[in-house]
């Protein structure tokens, strides 16, 4: 069997001009090229057509991750080419994959089998450089700040309170606490200091929520980089930094457009982690692909609990966005991996198995339906050892939670593997919806995290120390009360113990830190142990990714 990278390199690609031309009538002169089968999309056309009638939105989310795969990007790709194979205008929007999980446990994040964007190895390393400049953007105002403080302190920034901190997009669990300015005082002052992951960073968070460059200055300029020796926020703007930003992030945040495998327009830009921030594409590239397609599908990050809970409450909410309806991918064997199996035992027949794991697909259409107000289908990644009596067992329980389950083979037939799941869509985005979030902006912060953690994770309550609660309050009082919270916990569980498999109940959400991103405007809520700087595991993906005799990527994913 090919893997995907070698599927993806036998892909017949076309040239991106004339693809999206013929694709969405965008004219040439409206495309930068990177190389033939990649360009960014100007700003000024985007702007030109914003006043064009929005397609229909669709959602695609996934049941709480697990080793044995769900498969949401390839979903996602397969139901674009699927609406398209119906004869549908679809476009598709992902991320951008971060080389941490390329390089460390994930490998490629382009979609797998027959349902992927190409060029695969372009887009799963630098790409168009996006991320390379929000790093340097971020970076740039780190330097600022300190040396700010050599040349004087203005400012009067207390160097015990900076929260600002350097990023780079690389797995790398030894910067997670450094010390600088040794040397003396011409390297400027000695202070402790760490590393976030690039895709953690607020400028990242900023870049996707951001809806034109005026606003995406705005942002930058908000940004809470630390406080005063008499505890007053230092802002961006306060030491000038957010102009250069700005002109830093200029080009990069123009959306990308490629293709998939079936040459069907996908734009691909930004990448937040969902466990830590956010966890979906640019504002400004969903925008924008609705008014070039009849449908654009979109992904958000891990789970429905924590990607679509954001997707909803924080990026529809800043930016007006709705979907029309959600597409919730599993797999049997990971269903099977939640009522108690092994990894390597998922792939033989196990009812009582898969019995026991539909609780965490049933609180997902649960949370979809009632919590969310949206139309959801079930759509089953399928794998060659799914047997009959499983995929029964499967409809009989989504049916009696109001979803209908749908066996889609797009990974080993792409967009024709797909056609009945691209039917049940269009068919429920005709369906009126119910579309709400999980709390109202009004809510104190401390009631918007109780009633995510109750609502959507199952919790009884939530619990903090006084030094949280304190924080809580100040921000509240400070004018943040209004923003939405974005939890960051395990994406392997609705606790934030990632061993509890299924669907655990009566739990209590334990915050560990509560974090200010003013420029993004929520408000970050740590819950637990989570790294904002991973580590490689012990058998990186970064082994098996080579450079072969004829120049060619081999070993990616």
């Amino acid at each position: 069997m090919k893997s995907n990278i070698e599927i993806a390199q036998s892909a017949s690609k076309r040239t991106i001009i004339g693809l999206a031309q013929e694709r969405a009538n965008i004219p040439p002169e409206a495309l930068e090229p990177y190389g033939h089968y990649k360009a960014k999309l100007s700003l000024e056309y985007a702007a030109r057509i914003a006043e064009e009638p929005n397609g229909k939105l669709i959602l695609v989310t996934a049941i709480s991750p697990t080793p044995a795969g769900e498969g949401k990007t390839t979903t996602t790709v397969g139901l674009g080419d699927a609406l398209n194979e119906i004869g549908k205008n679809a476009i598709i929007c992902l991320r951008e994959p971060s080389l941490g999980p390329v390089f460390g446990m994930k490998g490629g994040a382009a979609g797998g089998g027959f349902a992927q964007v190409v060029p695969m190895e372009d887009i799963n390393l630098h790409f168009t450089g996006d991320f390379n400049a929000i790093s340097l953007a971020n970076n740039l105002l780190a330097a600022l700040i300190d040396n700010h403080i050599h040349h004087g302190n203005e400012l009067n920034i207390d160097t015990r309170r900076i929260t600002w901190k350097r990023v780079i997009d690389m797995n790398d669990r030894a910067l997670r606490k450094i010390t600088i300015g040794l040397g003396g005082p011409g390297n400027g002052y000695v202070r402790e200091d760490g590393f976030d992951i690039v895709v953690a960073s607020e400028v990242m968070a900023i870049f996707c929520l951001a809806k034109s460059l005026e606003d995406l200055k705005e942002r930058l300029g908000n940004i809470v980089i630390g406080y005063t020796t008499d505890q007053k926020p230092v802002l961006a703007r306060d030491l000038n930094a957010h102009g250069a930003m700005t002109a830093m992030l200029r080009d990069a945040f123009s959306p990308n457009v490629v293709q998939t495998m079936e040459n069907n327009l996908a734009i691909i830009h930004g990448g937040p982690f969902a466990n830590i921030a956010h966890g979906c594409n640019s504002v400004i590239a969903t925008s924008t692909a609705l008014k070039l397609a009849d449908y654009v599908v979109t992904e958000a990050g891990f789970g429905a609990d924590l990607g679509a809970e954001k997707f909803i409450d924080i990026k529809c909410r800043k930016s007006g966005l709705q979907p029309s309806a959600v597409v919730l991918v599993a797999t049997v064997r990971a269903l099977k991996y939640h009522g108690g199996v092994e990894v390597k035992d998922t792939g033989k027949e196990d009812l009582a198995a898969l019995k026991k794991g539909l609780v965490n697909l049933e609180r997902h259409i649960d949370n979809i339906r009632n919590h969310f107000g949206l139309p959801c289908v079930v759509a089953i990644n399928h794998r060659t050892e799914d047997t009959p009596a499983e995929i029964d067992l499967l409809k009989a329980s989504a049916a009696t939670h109001g979803a209908e389950v749908i066996v889609a083979r797009h990974w080993a037939e792409g967009g024709k593997g797909a056609v009945d799941l691209a039917h049940a869509v269009v068919k429920m985005c005709e369906q009126p919806n119910d579309f709400k979030f999980v709390y109202e902006d009004s809510e104190t912060l401390w009631n918007k995290i109780r009633a995510i953690a109750t609502k959507i994770y199952g919790a009884s309550d939530i619990s903090a120390d006084k030094k949280i609660i304190a924080r809580l309050e100040s921000l509240q009082k400070a004018g943040y009360g209004h923003f939405p919270v974005c939890i960051a916990k395990t994406q392997y569980s609705f606790s934030t113990d990632p061993t509890l498999r299924g669907a655990p109940g009566n739990h209590i959400l334990n915050i560990s830190e509560i974090r200010l991103a003013a420029g993004a405007e929520f408000i970050v809520v740590v819950c637990a142990e989570i790294m904002t700087m991973p580590g490689l595991p012990k058998n990186p993906s970064a082994h098996s990714i080579d450079v072969n005799e004829d120049g060619v990527i081999v070993g990616l994913f």
